[in-house]
């Protein structure tokens, strides 16, 4: 049975929301990280919840469940979406850029606060 213009389409388009799904799960996984280990370390760090939204200091638990509800979205988007193999090539680097992105926006974002964005100014550069 061949394959018409709209079963490709529906493929072509059906592919796409995958690759969107494994970039935004690799974004949330990315994000889980600093606030999980924040949080078990015992360290208050940004959260959506401080005040100010992502300026403010928030308590260790809440940067452990952040972290945590981060870790199960990016699941769900990652292995609930699609049908993710992480031997195939793009599915592993849509879901790369969206670590790297995640972890590019975040060290700037969090670098102002911590001395990350001009480390000789911190005096943390060696």
């Amino acid at each position: 049975m061949p394959l018409t213009q709209l079963d490709i389409s529906a493929a072509l388009m059906t592919e796409w929301t995958h690759h969107a799904s494994y970039f935004l799960g690799g974004a949330f996984l990315a994000n889980a990280v600093p606030h999980f280990v924040s949080g078990m370390l015992g360290r208050p760090f940004q959260s959506p919840f401080a005040k100010p939204p992502g300026q403010g200091l928030s308590s260790s638990k809440v940067n452990v469940l952040w972290g945590f509800f981060n870790m199960a979205v990016g699941y769900v988007l990652i292995c609930r979406v699609g049908n993710f193999d992480a031997h195939l090539t793009h599915h592993v680097i849509a879901l790369g850029l969206g670590v790297l992105l995640s972890g590019m926006t975040a060290a700037h974002g969090f670098g102002r606060f911590h001395g990350g964005n001009s480390p000789e100014e911190s005096g943390t550069f060696r």
